[in-house]
């Protein structure tokens, strides 16, 4: 039948134009891209209907064929940019901006590869869509100017500690945060951004989080009552508010006050997990996933989502535990000798290398011993000594130098002493130059100081992933295991995605991948999986024959490896007919039909969505056999 052909173009076409108003950042650009699309209606609606007549040649299939790739990614964008984080994507203005601008050149040249004069419409409809062809190729000479306004008060917002309540307000109305409810929702959007990225949404954390803070104050202050009916306020003051699951420790069951995140990306009271990891145990409580690694990243997204709600229902604001610095001298701080320390610093400085080494090596095992050394080695003075010792001839000394940095660096205050010593650029040397050792844990070391955002752009641009590519290929296999944490860990930074990619960490990861016995397959599918969200990552992935490993995988792999392979597998098809046909070759739709059954919840999604472009595959490659008959 004719109507094979325009039919799945005009089905997205529908879906599109039912989608709801966008009410944020993007409402311009959403707005243009929408009624440009909406516009498109006619023609596919007259194709419907016409005669058998209008059977399409082969190369005319073309134009019907890329339109519809690129109408399929584009609601994926929009549907996206509907939901989501307000926050984050008016942060992310250019990226977004950029997406939007490669779907109008997407649809633009699938339209140009339409001949219209050949189709059965009437003049009307085709003076129409060419009119939609023409403003497509507008836009996609002249794409849409940002929201400078918006770019201003957000820098003002970020820069200032009290911002002028004008600025706030014309962000709260700009991005339709103008109730508790309002923030409640982006909250919520904020936390399932952090869950979806493996515990970090990347960069601009600290700046969403700031933000969501300033206008929850900027709401409250200017409508105290919002979102409280008269009748909700008696019965708040009666009752014990429930506390959300979400907000409640999976081992404890209590509400959290000091949340971090394991790297499945669960979410536990600091205490809690720490305990449970200082037992021995190698595994997530909840989901009993082996952790890649033992590092806590700090939630503070859900933190401030409970702080929220204890203020909206009355309830008491959690307090952190006291740290060493507010016990009294006696107390467990006296755990670490003071006396001792300092004379350990007085060799540092002044002493002669063997007394440097010696000394070197006794404070890195203190560090290694408890918390309390850790924060008392660093009130001493003893980090910017240390990191004087990365450049040391000595490759001994040196050892001892970044192992003890690595050791006090499990301190979260400590991280920040260290990289304010001009630390990253002796660190990402030591990784380049020093012994296999002092390599390895130089690595490690920055995998620490990466959990703070600011730090993995700086890391990034010292030069350490490439560095770090050639460990994850020569080391031991700890060492390997400590280059892939870290170099996870930079990727979750969009720069240092295309920073991997270029110094061609994707053969690796793929032998790595391929080595069933080598203990490394869980780390290579996870970075593989976050560099398959950039461009360059996917084409680069693509190129390396992935498919047939991926699917492997996908039947016999752990819960979370297959997970990972399906996300790979998912951002190679889409908008790629090649790889789509490959992997149905090699036997996708069973395998992916199994996933989607018994996987995770995220498995199944993915795997969904895949199954449904072999299902639009087939219904393409049966309308080129009826067209041929």
């Amino acid at each position: 039948m004719s109507t094979l052909i325009p039919y799945s173009p005009s089905k997205i076409v529908k879906e599109i134009s039912g989608l709801p108003e966008c009410r944020n950042s993007c409402k311009k650009m959403h707005g243009n891209l929408f009624r440009r699309i909406k516009l498109l209606s006619p023609l596919f609606e007259e194709l419907r209907d016409g005669n058998e007549e209008s059977v399409m040649k082969i190369e005319d299939i073309k134009g019907f064929e890329l339109l519809k790739v690129a109408l399929d990614s584009t609601k994926e964008l929009l549907q996206s940019i509907n939901g989501g984080s307000k926050l984050y994507q008016a942060l992310q203005q250019d990226q977004i901006a950029y997406k939007f601008q490669e779907m109008t050149e997407a649809i633009e040249a699938a339209l140009n590869e339409i001949p219209y004069d050949k189709l059965d419409i009437s003049e009307e409809v085709q003076e129409q869509i060419e009119l939609v062809h023409a403003q497509f190729r507008r836009a996609k000479a002249r794409p849409d100017s940002h929201d400078l306004q918006l770019e201003r008060d957000l820098a003002v917002a970020l820069k200032e500690k009290d911002p002028d309540p004008a600025v706030l307000k014309r962000l709260s109305d700009k991005l339709h945060l103008r109730t508790i409810n309002d923030l409640m929702k982006e909250s919520v959007a904020f936390h399932e951004l952090v869950i979806a990225s493996g515990g970090d949404p990347g960069e601009r954390f600290e700046e969403m989080a700031s933000l969501l803070k300033k206008l929850k104050d900027y709401v409250l202050t200017e409508n105290p009552e919002a979102d409280t009916s008269e009748g909700e306020k008696g019965l708040i003051k009666h009752r014990s508010p429930v506390i959300p699951d979400d907000f409640r420790c999976p081992i404890s069951l209590e509400l959290m006050k000091d949340p971090v995140i394991v790297s499945t990306g669960q979410t536990y009271e600091r205490s809690c997990i720490q305990k449970w990891l200082d037992a021995g145990h190698k595994t997530c409580p909840k989901t009993q996933q082996t952790l890649l690694h033992t590092a806590l990243t700090p939630n503070y997204v859900l933190k401030s989502l409970i702080a929220l709600w204890c203020e909206s229902n009355g309830v008491e604001l959690p307090k952190k535990q006291g740290t060493c610095r507010s016990r009294k001298p006696g107390s467990s701080a006296s755990d670490c000798d003071r006396t001792a320390i300092i004379a350990l610093l007085e060799k540092l400085a002044n002493g002669n290398s063997e007394q440097q080494r010696a000394a070197a090596g006794e404070l890195r095992l203190l560090a290694k011993r408890n918390a309390d050394n850790r924060v008392c080695i660093a009130e001493a003075g003893a980090i910017p000594l240390l990191v004087e010792l990365l450049s040391s001839t000595d490759a001994r000394t040196q050892e001892h130098a970044v192992t003890a940095l690595l050791n006090l660096s499990i301190n979260d205050s400590n991280k920040g002493s260290i990289v304010n010593a001009g630390a990253i650029p002796d660190i990402v040397d030591v990784l380049k130059n020093g012994s296999m050792e002092a390599r390895e844990n130089a690595a490690a070391t920055l995998f620490s100081l990466s959990v703070i955002d600011e730090n993995k752009v700086s890391i990034g641009a010292a030069g350490a992933v490439p560095a770090l590519i050639k460990l994850l290929c020569e080391g031991s296999p700890r060492g390997k295991k400590d280059a892939a944490t870290a170099i996870f860990n930079l990727s979750i930074y969009q720069g240092n995605k295309a920073r991997a990619v270029r110094a061609g960490i994707v053969p690796p990861l793929m032998r790595l991948l391929k080595d069933a016995g080598g203990g490394m397959v869980d780390e290579a599918l996870a970075i593989l999986a976050i560099l398959a969200s950039h461009q360059e990552g996917k084409v680069a992935i693509g190129q390396a024959d992935p498919i047939p490993v991926l699917l492997e995988v996908i039947r016999t792999g752990s819960p979370r490896n297959r997970e990972n392979a399906a996300a790979i597998l998912w951002s190679l098809c889409t908008g790629n007919i090649e790889q789509l046909k490959i992997a149905k070759e090699f036997g996708a739709e069973e395998a992916l039909k199994d996933l989607s059954e018994s996987g995770t919840d995220r498995a199944k999604r993915k795997a969904g969505s895949i199954l449904e472009l072999l299902q639009r595959l087939d219904v393409k490659e049966d309308s080129i056999s009826l067209s041929s008959l």
